[in-house]
């Protein structure tokens, strides 16, 4: 099931290449919620509305193409980002798993589907893409086991985690939470239709050139280490979203005029477009400093002192 946001933040499930409004179905008391807080109410009550949600589904509905696609949770109350935990397509036996690793992204990073990230006017060595699998809470996890950790999750989505690298204030909240360095979507997809989250593929495109490909076989920690390790941090409520992290093998810069695809198999894919004020140029394409510099991290060595870790600007 595809549960989606959409035109004045209406609840709607998504079938084929149409879309029904579910503002019946759910009810009046959740779409008198702000529109920030409609989802988490549909996750938390979702045992209760399937039914009448499901019977939607014969509908005719609208034509995606015809609406105008939200986030599907436009302002999450708590976003955890992975940082790295991917194997960089390197099998190494004999290294141990890396610890898991979070951070918060701010909740008002979040932008619709075919929405603009808008590049600030910091000074930073590049702005990059990272497109990643998305978790969807859907129960309270407290304190969780990896065991059971699958059974809190109501579903996945498609997220992009726009960065800045190289700012002088080396905080990560600085370079990951800026005004709309969140695309996200296009919808959720429930678990039941993803029932195996490490059996997927993730792959973004910029202008058309394929720069990220990768299996979510690849992750270092599984989705269900990832929930248990932040439900041991704080209270998972409905709705909350966990990042699984990136693989660094396809990442580039993100520069004005360009726009991007992000599409994880039975997920669907998320536009977003990508304007900067100041007109910036970097090298198009994958950044190979970046991807040689995580797989050398990653085989637990260290770069040579200098040398640079990202493409520099050239215009």
């Amino acid at each position: 099931m595809k549960l989606a946001l959409f035109n004045d933040y209406c609840p709607g499930l998504v079938v084929g290449d149409r879309i029904v409004d579910l503002s019946a179905a759910v009810g009046e008391a959740i779409m008198a919620e702000l529109p920030r807080d409609r989802m988490p109410e549909i996750i938390a009550r979702f045992a209760e509305l399937r039914p009448a949600i499901e019977a939607c589904s014969d509908q005719p509905g609208q034509a995606l193409e015809q609406v105008r696609l939200r986030a599907p949770l436009p302002r999450p109350r708590k976003m955890f980002f992975g940082l790295g935990n991917y194997k960089e397509f390197l099998e190494l036996p004999d290294k141990p798993v890396k610890p898991i690793n979070m951070f918060v992204k701010s909740s008002r990073s979040v932008i619709d589907p075919g929405a603009t990230i808008h590049l600030i006017p910091h000074e930073a060595i590049q702005f990059q893409h990272e497109g990643e699998l998305a978790v969807v809470i859907g129960s309270r996890a407290r304190n969780v086991s990896p065991q059971e950790a699958l059974n809190h999750v109501f579903g996945y989505t498609c997220v992009v985690d726009a960065s800045a690298r190289g700012f002088r204030e080396n905080v990560t909240f600085i370079n990951k939470s800026a005004d709309t360095f969140c695309p996200l979507g296009p919808w959720i997809v429930t678990a039941d239709d993803l029932p195996d989250p490490q059996a997927t593929r993730l792959r973004l495109w910029v202008d058309g050139q394929l720069r990220q490909d990768y299996p979510t076989s690849d992750m270092e920690n599984p989705v269900r280490e990832i929930v248990s390790y932040a439900s041991r941090v704080l209270p998972l409520e409905p709705g909350d979203v966990l990042a699984c992290g990136v693989n660094h093998q396809g990442l580039g810069p993100l520069q004005d005029g360009e726009r991007g695809v992000i599409e994880i198999d039975g997920i669907g894919r998320l536009e977003f477009a990508v304007a900067d004020p100041l007109k910036r140029k970097w090298p198009v394409g994958v950044d190979q400093k970046l991807a040689a510099g995580a797989r050398t991290y990653r085989r637990g060595e260290m770069l040579p002192p200098g040398t640079p870790m990202f493409e520099s600007r050239i215009g």
